[in-house]
């Protein structure tokens, strides 16, 4: 989504995304970092986020910002959380996928979802999977 928008801001012309870091063009909001870059880019700003909606800034809601919502199928998020707790250290060891799963589908956050292991969960349990 990223690349896409930075196409379309610099009207198709890929010079931008070739040349500027994600993290530069599309900062992450949640971060201390990541907001006082969002700050300092020109306008229209392209930011990043995984908070949920009521984190977001009181004034974002009373502002002209537009939003896209993008939404990754629950089983990739799953497997791709799987794969990136077996190599970043601050989490223990995941287990087989089906351990993993069990304690994503239960929500424990303090190990791997965050708040959004029960979301997920949730998730994973409507849709039959």
């Amino acid at each position: 989504m990223l690349e896409i928008l930075s196409l379309i801001r610099q009207d198709g012309d890929p010079k931008w995304c070739r040349s500027v870091p994600n993290w530069d063009r599309g900062p992450w909001l949640e971060t201390l970092l990541g907001y006082r870059r969002a700050r300092g880019n020109p306008r229209p700003r392209i930011i990043s986020s995984h908070l949920p909606v009521q984190m977001f800034p009181k004034a974002f809601f009373s502002s002209k910002a537009k939003v896209i919502y993008t939404v990754r199928d629950p089983k990739d998020v799953l497997v791709s959380l799987f794969h990136f707790a077996r190599i970043f250290r601050p989490y223990k060891d995941p287990g087989t996928l089906e351990e993993f799963m069990e304690k994503f589908l239960e929500g424990d956050g303090a190990k791997f979802g965050g708040i959004f292991g029960a979301f997920w969960g949730i998730l994973l349990g409507i849709s039959g999977i």
